[in-house]
């Protein structure tokens, strides 16, 4: 497994609709693992292919995350924090209802940057897992909002596109401000 480098605003590629997965090969199967690996370095909660420059309708999600203790319960011994990886390839999905949420998103392509977005609150998800098996499922809660902000990717969207305007170019100032910082730290 291979850590990827993670594209950021304003790489024109995160603006690109990525197509559908065709190939359930030995390269698919290692860009998952990859994306896995990356992801969880970041460290993210999910990323979609275009972020690490593969326009594939394709996105990994892991909604648990490891403690500074590496997830191990010193009082037992065992895994406290298993992950639980989620493969999402040509995923669709369709709001159930009208109820909204709203969550405090960021994003990986995005750095350090986080802003309340509203999407449903409930919605209906198709997808095929690494192996190419379909699944069908109604979703909630902050895997319904994970997976919408990766399907999001798929489409070239970012989460800043649901903000205003003017919360959109405060966000786009303070994130090239922290970069520059950044750099003139190297």
């Amino acid at each position: 497994m291979a850590v990827l480098p993670i594209i950021e605003v304003p790489d024109p590629r995160l603006r690109e609709k990525s197509v559908p997965v065709e190939n359930f090969d030995q390269n698919l199967q290692t860009l998952i693992d990859d994306m896995f690996e990356t992801m969880y370095k970041a460290p993210g909660i999910g990323l979609a292919a275009i972020q690490v420059g593969v326009a594939k309708r394709l996105l990994v999600i892991d909604l648990q995350s490891p403690d500074e203790n590496e997830g191990k319960d010193n009082d037992k011994g065992k895994d406290k924090n298993k992950h639980t990886p989620l493969v999402f390839i040509n995923p669709e999905i369709t709001p159930e209802g009208d109820e909204e949420s709203i969550y405090n998103e960021g994003c990986l392509s995005v750095p350090d940057q986080y802003a309340d977005v509203k999407r449903p609150k409930v919605i209906h998800a198709k997808w095929l897992d690494r192996n190419g098996m379909p699944h069908e499922e109604r979703l909630d809660g902050l895997l319904a909002t994970c997976l919408q902000h990766e399907i999001d990717h798929l489409e070239g969207i970012l989460f800043i596109d649901h903000l205003s305007r003017l919360k959109r170019g405060i966000l786009m100032k303070k994130l090239l401000k922290e970069r520059k910082n950044r750099e003139e730290v190297y």
